[in-house]
C-alpha cells in the first residue's frame, strides 16, 4: 500500500535573490564542450553523441554577445567542414586554425598559449538544432614549461575573476541568455577557407 507523501505548498516563493549555479562548477563529462588549444579547436564526445548522423559542421561568431555557435550542415555548403573521424567509431576531430584562433583570442583577449574550453547548450531555433557556446563563460588551463623546454597542460582550471564572489546568474537573466536569433549578427567561419587563406600557409588538416 501506497503512503502518499505530503507537498508542502509555499504560495508566496519567488526566485528573486537566486543564483543558477554555473554549469562550469560541475563534472560535466557528458556535457557538450568545445575545446581551444594550441591553435586547434574540437568538440567532445558528448557533442557528437548528441547529433549521430551529422558529419560536417559550420562555427558562427556574435561579436556583440560573445557567442558562438555550431550549426550542422551539409558538405556541399560554404565554409562547412568536418567535425569528426570518418571512421566507424566516430571520434571528434582536431581542426587546425591558426588564423581563426588568432582572431578569437584578439576579440576574447584570451592567452593563446592556454587551453580554453567552454560547455555548451544543444538548442532548437529556427527548425534547426544547434549547439551554443557562451565566449565568456570559459575554463582555463595554463601551459606550464617542463624541463627541457616542452610545455604541457595543467589541470586545474582557472575561472574569470567575476566569478569568485557568485555561484551563478540570476534566475531571469539565465532564463534570457538562450533567447537568440541565430543569423543576427553573426558571422561564419570557415576554418579551412581562413587557415588556407594567408600566404605561404599549407593546410595541415589531418
Amino acid at each position: 500500500m501506497e503512503i502518499a507523501e505530503k507537498m508542502m505548498q509555499e504560495e508566496n516563493f519567488s526566485y528573486d535573490g537566486y543564483q543558477v549555479v554555473r554549469g562550469e562548477f560541475f563534472a560535466h563529462t557528458f556535457e557538450p564542450s568545445i575545446t581551444f588549444n594550441d591553435s586547434k579547436v574540437y568538440v567532445n564526445t558528448a557533442c557528437l553523441n548528441r547529433m549521430p548522423t551529422v558529419e560536417y559542421i559550420q562555427i558562427l561568431i556574435n561579436q556583440q554577445t560573445k557567442k558562438l555557435v555550431v550549426r550542422p550542415c551539409r558538405e556541399d555548403e560554404k565554409d562547412s567542414f568536418r567535425w569528426c573521424s570518418n571512421t566507424t567509431k566516430r571520434r571528434p576531430k582536431q581542426i587546425t586554425c591558426r588564423i581563426f584562433y588568432a582572431k578569437l583570442a584578439e576579440m576574447m583577449q584570451w592567452n593563446p598559449n592556454y587551453r580554453y574550453k567552454l560547455l555548451g547548450k544543444m538548442i532548437s531555433a529556427n527548425g534547426e538544432q544547434l549547439y551554443i557556446f557562451d565566449l565568456k563563460a570559459t575554463e582555463v588551463y595554463q601551459r606550464f614549461r617542463e624541463e627541457g623546454g616542452k610545455g604541457k597542460n595543467g589541470r586545474t582550471p582557472i575561472f574569470p575573476s567575476e566569478w569568485q564572489n557568485q555561484f551563478g546568474l540570476p534566475v531571469e537573466e539565465h532564463r534570457k541568455q538562450l533567447q537568440i536569433n541565430i543569423f543576427d549578427g553573426y558571422t561564419v567561419f570557415g576554418i579551412k577557407d581562413m587557415y588556407n587563406c594567408g600566404k605561404g600557409i599549407k593546410s595541415d588538416e589531418k
